[in-house]
């Protein structure tokens, strides 16, 4: 595997990342970003394998992990959606160029999210897969019983059990910075292509938040598609078909097809 290359932020942090160029000649088309979950990096099936299409389709595409995942500098315990949310905005302005579709997956649903606000003119579409807007508060937070919470307040963090390998450490400063960047407290202008997709079978991510983002989001061409049965990963190859088809619909919507 090749090596990643690496940026550093505004911020100071150096986090890693893969790109690819479109193809040169290529109709000018919006590039493809992704953004990755909690815990998650840039290697994951969901990342490689839209890049692999990218590629083929001589689209610029581009991965990265947020510090404290991956191959980036820093501890996940040192982060928080803030600091995460800054490295995402990094990544977009100092890497890419013109407009971009962005496509987050769980954290990084939340995340692409809070992109659209900030980066207004850089985003032209949007995919979401088992998008995730304020789980440190509606699922973590609402979740912990009263042992959980004394941990917390006491010891400044507390071990939650994980599918997917050793406990996730969450932080008093996770949950604390999450509630300055919460979004389904108020509407979400997405005045852009917009797709959500989500599993009947998502043990992570409730069906109840997919509705509740439907609720908030406001734009033109917003569309939600269950996939029955599809859990979390979201990684079955008629999962990553059905991404793929995603973004090309997308694509399709921004240049008037």
């Amino acid at each position: 595997m090749n090596k990643p290359s690496f940026l550093t932020t505004p911020r100071g942090r150096r986090i890693a990342y893969r790109q690819t160029a479109a193809a040169h000649g290529a109709v000018s088309t919006p590039g493809i970003v992704f953004l990755c979950g909690l815990k998650s990096d840039m290697h994951g099936t969901k990342a490689v394998d839209l890049e692999d299409w990218a590629h083929r389709e001589g689209r610029a595409f581009l991965r990265f992990d947020y510090s404290g995942h991956g191959e980036s500098d820093g501890a996940f315990t040192d982060g928080s959606i803030g600091d995460w949310a800054q490295d995402a905005e990094a990544a977009i302005t100092m890497l890419t160029d013109g407009p971009q579709i962005l496509v987050g997956s769980s954290m990084g649903g939340w995340l692409s999210l809070l992109m659209t606000q900030r980066l207004p003119g850089r985003v032209a579409g949007l995919v979401t897969i088992a998008a995730a807007p304020d789980f440190t508060e509606d699922g973590m937070w609402a979740g912990f019983d009263a042992v959980q919470r004394e941990a917390l307040a006491r010891d400044g963090q507390v071990a939650l059990p994980s599918d997917y390998g050793e406990p996730y450490i969450i932080t008093k400063r996770l949950i604390e910075d999450g509630r300055n960047h919460l979004l389904l407290r108020a509407p979400i202008p997405l005045h852009f292509p917009t797709r959500f997709l989500i599993g009947t079978a998502d043990e992570a991510v409730d069906l109840s938040v997919a509705y509740r983002l439907m609720e908030r989001a406001s734009g033109p061409d917003i569309r939600l598609t269950l996939v029955k049965d599809a859990d979390h990963r979201f990684s079955t190859p008629e999962c990553l078909r059905l991404i793929r088809e995603q973004v090309m619909q997308v694509s399709a919507s921004i240049a008037g097809e």
